[in-house]
């Protein structure tokens, strides 16, 4: 008989790194066979050293448990991820992927391609509603905590969040538990408080933990965080308050108070999620609660919770339904195994189906998983691809001959062939000339429409009132064009006149982008506007009105290059106005 499948689990905490070998048993249950737990010193912003201490500690942990390598499902800390509680009307099962792909576009904060996201339907709230778990993370953060976790020899299989491990290891081991329990996470950074009940689950994190409780006791004794730290866990505990006698060592009160302080917010923090849970999530309330985490462990926790919740408050127990295999310490497995939920939850997700089956798994790793499942079938196709190439080699073997002897055959007709093909050669080289005179005729055949529209445009952009065109002017490199260079002796009715036709260009010549040699390149606008309450405001209009044409090049933000100032004139009812407008697209001269 085949021996059971070994299961890794891997928690990485924001200050625990857990990991964990499971054994599978034949009816569906767990054994626990050994574990390791290793604190990380790196700071919390700094991501590069805090992935190089899980590098570090993970190979330390393999060695002492002997492991080289494997499949590992593992789980990163909630504050890392973005999660969302949405309630969806109900809908074909065919309409509830776009509906939530929808959702996440709108509910995450990043833009959904920078992601890793998945879903999860939890249950109802009604019989018309529909609650999902939506959560997200950064595809750059994950990709580089998945490979300071594979470059310890391990691969990864499934990557979970530490709450929704911790929801399924909850619900494998309290099954018979019919209302509302909360489970009350203390880690280092934050607080997570997971409300579980029958078709529904709710998280919410907070950001006080034991981390808080160390940077208040440094700030308190004027010491670094460090010291800090040794101190809490050397003196640390919840003060009972009221009419229990204080310590004698002074310092151990002020701790114990500082805790007690810390352990009051985040009282009230639960208070106002008990409050949201209930009145948005339409949640029971609370029978129970169960303390899990690093900072549940210390003393005097679950009683200082007794008296502000006036609940009944027990330990989180995650081995309650897994057996621990003779080689792992009893003592040393009651001693820490508020800290096994996460890991117990991931080692469920390969011996049944969970309630919670979340996969965050990272690009990488969905490639790597892809091309695993493809192998047969690419060794299939190599296998096929051989052979093919046998029979190829066969084939053109037999055919090579028949080639040869159609060959020679082909080879008459070529000959002929190539007479007719010299002559199709002349025949071609006279169409392309022939192709170089039409083109420039035909671009000037076009270019009868461009005086009219140029008219067009000019006329349905001019503002309805107070304004008029009365000179137009074509320009050549700011120049004006006409009869001995005279600026006014381009009138209206002049230049409306179509541009007489290109002489034709000497064959095989191919008409260049922009014109080589003199160009139309802008129109010069005289006109009056009338004396009016804006005044020369009207012009201005116009300006804008030109922005958006076709035809013209017009700078927005640059106004002074296309109105010209002006002296008014003596009369008293019209005053005059200049435009210099440049073309977009520059027009040979004839």
């Amino acid at each position: 008989m085949a021996a059971p499948a070994s299961i890794l689990s891997l928690n990485l905490g924001s200050q625990t790194v857990g990991l964990a070998e499971f054994r599978a048993q034949a009816n569906g249950g767990l054994v626990l066979v050994s574990y390791r737990l290793r604190e990380l010193l790196a700071e919390a912003g700094n991501e590069a050293a805090r992935n190089a201490q899980i590098a570090a500690s993970l190979r330390e942990m393999m060695g002492e448990m002997g492991l080289q390598g494997g499949a590992v499902n593992y789980c990163v800390a909630a504050q890392s991820v973005f999660a969302r509680f949405v309630k969806l009307p109900a809908v074909d099962e065919e309409k509830i992927e776009r509906i939530i792909a929808f959702e996440a576009q709108q509910n995450v904060p990043f833009p959904i391609e920078e992601v890793v996201w998945d879903y999860q339907l939890v249950g109802s709230g009604s019989d018309e509603q529909l609650q999902v778990v939506l959560v997200a993370i950064k595809s750059d953060l994950l990709e580089n905590i998945n490979e300071a976790v594979e470059e310890t020899g391990l691969k990864t299989s499934v990557v979970g969040v530490a709450t929704m491990e911790l929801y399924n290891a909850f619900r494998y081991n309290y099954s018979e538990l019919s209302d509302c329990s909360v489970l009350v996470d203390i880690g280092a950074r934050t607080t997570n408080l997971l409300f579980i009940e029958p078709g529904k689950i709710f998280s919410r994190s907070v950001p006080i933990g034991g981390g808080t409780i160390s940077a208040a006791i440094a700030k308190e004794f004027g010491e670094p965080l460090g010291a800090a730290e040794f101190r809490k866990k050397r003196d640390g505990f919840v003060s009972l308050g009221g009419t229990y006698a204080e310590p004698s060592d002074p310092d151990v009160a002020r701790v114990s108070k500082i805790v007690r302080s810390t352990m009051t917010r985040l009282h009230a923090e639960i208070m106002r999620s008990i409050s949201h849970y209930r009145a948005q999530q339409q949640g029971s309330a609370p029978a129970r609660v169960f303390l899990c985490g690093g900072t549940a462990s210390m003393p005097y926790m679950r009683e200082f919770f007794h008296e502000k919740l006036q609940l009944p408050i027990e330990f989180f127990h995650p081995l309650r339904n897994v057996a621990v295999a003779e080689t792992v310490q009893t003592e040393e497995v009651a001693h820490s195994a508020h800290l096994l939920g996460e890991l117990v939850g991931l080692a469920l997700r390969s011996t049944t189906t969970c309630p919670m089956e979340l996969n965050l798994r990272p690009a990488s790793v969905v490639r790597a998983h892809e091309l695993t499942r493809r192998r047969p079938f690419f060794m299939l196709a190599a296998a096929c691809f051989i052979l093919g190439l046998m029979g190829w080699g066969v084939y053109y073997t037999r055919a090579a001959a028949v080639d040869r002897r159609a060959t020679e055959r082909l080879t008459e007709k070529v000959d002929a062939m190539r007479q007719v093909a010299a002559q199709i050669d002349s025949v071609r080289k006279q169409t392309n000339a022939l192709d170089s005179v039409a083109t420039p005729l035909i671009a000037a055949v076009n270019d009868r429409s461009f005086w009219p529209e140029i008219l067009e445009d000019l006329n349905g952009r001019l503002p309805k009132e107070h304004i008029w065109i009365t000179e137009l002017i074509a320009t050549s490199g700011g120049r004006p064009i006409g009869a001995g260079g005279d600026a006014r002796s381009t009138r209206l009715d002049a230049v409306a006149t179509p541009t007489p036709a290109p002489t034709p260009a000497t064959p095989g010549a191919r008409p260049a982008a922009t014109p080589a040699g003199p160009a139309l390149d802008g129109i010069f606008v005289r006109g009056l506007y009338l004396s009016n309450p804006r005044q020369q405001e009207v012009v201005v209009d116009y300006f804008r009105n030109l922005i958006d044409s076709p035809h013209f090049q017009i700078d927005p933000n640059n106004q002074a290059k296309v109105i010209r100032p002006t002296t008014p004139t003596n009369t008293e009812w019209a005053f005059p106005y200049e435009l210099r407008l440049d073309l977009k697209k520059p027009r040979a001269l004839p």
